[in-house]
């Protein structure tokens, strides 16, 4: 199939999985946690053979830290899929509901996107904290997860497509593009009627280009530039806490802490 074929596919899948309940939406989350767990080892081989190939090529360390899965973050995907299942479901919300003097109702509901586009840069763990966001919220994803991470990207977008089959919804709700390259980016971008958002997350660069070159709706996420201000009224135990957990738990993601302003 093409890159558009692939896109029409998901199009076509969003149908039926904008139907999906609220508990049937949470089993497939469900089992996308228990196919995490079960093809850990699977996975963990596949992330090595990307990170051997970007060693090969002189790849950043920050960038490998990025690509690198391990079984504590496996674990952390899982943590965060489980906290996913517990927020109550958005779709069917009832925003505002007013009459107007001439009688006219209004009514303003949450529905689903349809299909929602993402491109991203050897970041793995997005695959799975996007797709799974798409999922909950009743929409098909179409993922460009960049060559860097193609091998990782290949077992978590199966795993995904694995936990609609195994509920009996359609699997042609998750697809990858990565195959096509920047072919299948740029089929993304134009891809007018059959994606309704795009969303970019990585480099500015990226995310630029993204802006600049889509003809579908782009969600414009932030380039990072993270500040935190420490007021004098703050307290140490605190402040100590929160700066630490801010920049080393992960000092290689976007959103670690880079500027601390302190009151004097």
């Amino acid at each position: 199939m093409s890159a558009l074929e692939l896109i029409k596919a998901a199009k076509n899948a969003s149908k039926s999985i904008g139907l999906l309940t609220s508990d049937q939406k949470n089993e497939v989350l469900k089992s996308v946690s228990v196919l995490l767990s079960e093809r850990t080892q699977e996975l963990l081989a596949a992330n090595q053979v990307d990170i051997d190939n970007g060693q090969a090529v002189d790849m950043s360390k920050s960038l490998q830290d990025r690509l690198r899965l391990t079984e504590a973050r496996i674990e952390s995907l899982r943590v965060a899929i489980a906290e996913l299942i517990n927020i109550p479901d958005p779709i069917g919300e009832t925003v505002r509901d007013i009459t107007r003097p001439n009688g006219l109702h209004l009514k303003e509901v949450r529905v689903p996107f349809g299909v929602i586009g993402a491109i991203y840069e050897a970041r793995p763990n997005v695959t799975i904290d996007i797709a799974c966001m798409a999922l909950k919220t009743g929409s098909a994803i179409i993922l460009r997860g960049g060559s860097a991470a193609q091998n990782t990207n290949s077992v978590l977008v199966q795993i995904l497509k694995d936990a609609l089959s195994a509920n009996n919804h359609n699997p042609e709700a998750v697809q990858s593009v990565d195959e096509f390259g920047r072919d299948g980016a740029n089929a993304m971008m134009k891809a007018i009627g059959l994606i309704d958002v795009l969303i970019p997350r990585g480099s500015a660069s990226l995310i630029h280009a993204v802006i600049e070159e889509s003809k579908v709706p782009v969600i414009q996420t932030g380039d990072g530039v993270v500040h935190i201000f420490l007021d004098a009224t703050a307290k140490e135990e605190y402040a100590i806490s929160i700066v630490k957990n801010a920049k080393v738990q992960r000092p290689t993601v976007c959103n670690a802490l880079e500027t601390l302003l302190i009151h004097k």
